[in-house]
């Protein structure tokens, strides 16, 4: 599927390459050419999703006067890039980022769990469900059933019940809300596919951050949209890049993950929220919202809190913003709900189009999630937060002292690390670690286009004697795989991996 092309100017390829001059790569030595340091950068950027493919990158001389360099430099260096194709170019229109002919295609990107026995999943980013508590929903929850079962059962919108106390939930995170701006979905993913099947039609564009939730992808594609990636920052959101994705892109609706972002648990600041907002009603973008990690605050008290950021939808003024949420992360992925906060207009339309879908909820899980949320959410998080903190800095610890080469930022949220892997191929590493009885998401997964070769999602949900042998049994896999290239074949050793 084809992706919107996008420029980048000298200017910001200049400052994405700094600093360019030093070696990248095993290959790269002290005395490397300038023209091969040049383009093994532009190659790295590319690996790392950094630079979009499609990508027009800018002219030859543009560059070199940005870069101080000669023209001859630049020029060698896109032709290694053509040659090792990692640049495409047509006279008098310019050069395009791509990936080699040669790579297979990927395989299907959704996230699948695996049950094989003795397999450690690496590649499931969910908790277990919150023993007791759990219990104690499900028996209140059956207590109340009788009074639903005199009716067909069927609630397009959701119980009323459980769409007051979602409601109430985001009232009190700085988010006014009424009942009639909720309805209740089979899980954030099936909102996610409701709202594209009601918003998109065939060929809209979508902008995604790159990289992000691998299934998010699979829908808009599987819905028939064409995903626009915007890069990720080092630290966050690029809101120039933002900027030129949707002014020149036009897409229709632009998914965003900005509380604990899957898979680099970044957290948007309040500044970042308001202009992503201001960008998007400029364009006339539909910037749809996933929250569903926003409970899993690690370095700070969750919301509602002071320290922690209101949500995106409390700075909409004019129907931007449509926010989606699911008890997949925060209670249990076993229960499949989900929700959407919009208009009233938008919520009934929703409901109406669900009807070629699935209807309606169960009623007996969303009576589970009320009393989950009503009389247990307090104390589930009070006890799941500091338990996670501590298996986060745990998998950290073990990383830095059998992967050294291996490099990653402390996510101040959500349930994973997102580790660059030096030069080592994560494709070929999942393949490897399969051997080994370990499955992992590498960083391709996450991408448009096959991007992010070098890194690979590691969540910290397991408990910690079962992490230290997932971080043995994947020390073992990378000293298998060695220094492979980035470009090495793809294969289907990790098309099992999950959410």
């Amino acid at each position: 599927m084809t992706v919107q092309h996008l420029t980048v100017s000298s200017t910001r390829l200049a400052d994405l390459l700094n600093p360019w001059q030093h070696p990248v790569g095993a290959a790269a030595g002290p005395h490397t050419p300038a023209y091969k340091a040049l383009a093994d950068r532009i190659r790295a950027l590319v690996l790392d999703g950094r630079v979009p493919l499609t990508a027009r990158l800018p002219a030859e001389r543009g560059l070199a006067d940005r870069l101080g360099v000669s023209r001859t430099t630049v020029a060698a260096a896109y032709d290694i890039l053509r040659t090792d194709g990692y640049l495409v170019s047509r006279r008098g229109s310019g050069s395009w980022t791509a990936l080699p002919t040669h790579r297979p295609e990927l395989p299907s990107r959704a996230l699948v769990p695996t049950s094989i026995t003795g397999t450690i999943d690496l590649g499931v980013a969910a908790l277990p469900g919150p023993g007791r508590a759990l219990h104690r929903a499900v028996a209140d929850a059956a207590e109340a059933l009788p009074a639903y079962t005199a009716s067909h059962g069927y609630h397009p919108a959701g119980l009323p019940i459980l769409r007051e106390t979602i409601a109430d939930r985001y009232t009190r995170r700085g988010a006014p809300t009424t009942p009639d701006q909720i309805i209740v979905t089979s899980g954030a993913l099936s909102a996610w596919v409701l709202i594209l099947r009601t918003l998109i039609h065939a060929g809209d564009r979508v902008a995604v951050e790159s990289p992000t939730y691998a299934n998010a992808l699979e829908s808009v594609r599987a819905e028939g949209g064409r995903p626009v990636s915007v890069p990720m920052a080092e630290h966050g959101w690029d809101l120039p890049a933002w900027h030129d994705a949707l002014r020149a892109a036009n897409p229709r609706l632009a998914y965003l993950i900005p509380d604990f972002q899957n898979p680099t648990g970044h957290l948007a600041d309040t500044a970042t929220r308001r202009e992503l907002i201001d960008l998007a009603r400029a364009t006339g973008t539909t910037l749809v919202v996933d929250e569903t990690c926003a409970d899993l605050a690690l370095d700070t008290p969750p919301p509602p809190h002071p320290d922690h950021p209101a949500p995106v939808c409390a700075h909409d003024r004019n129907g931007t913003v449509i926010t989606m949420g699911s008890a997949s992360k925060s209670f249990w992925g076993g229960l499949r709900i989900g929700w959407i906060r919009g208009t009233p207009d938008l919520v009934r339309r929703l409901a109406t189009a669900r009807a070629g879908l699935d209807v309606a909820a169960p009623v007996l899980d969303q009576l589970v999630l009320h009393h989950l949320i009503a009389d247990h959410a307090d104390a589930i998080l009070a006890e799941r937060l500091p338990a996670m903190r501590a298996a986060r800095d745990s998998l950290a610890g073990m990383l830095r002292t059998h992967l050294p080469d291996w490099t990653f930022a402390i996510p101040p949220g959500g349930l994973s690390l997102w580790a660059h892997t030096d030069t080592l191929s994560t494709t070929v590493l999942a393949e490897a670690a399969a051997r080994h009885g370990l499955r992992l998401a590498p960083g391709t997964l996450f991408s448009t286009t096959g991007a992010f070769e070098r890194h690979v999602r590691l969540p910290y949900t397991l408990d910690e004697p079962t992490l230290a042998e997932a971080v043995r049994r994947l020390t073992l896999a990378a000293a298998e795989t060695g220094r492979a290239r980035p470009d090495a074949g793809l294969s289907t050793a990790f098309a099992g991996c999950v959410a």
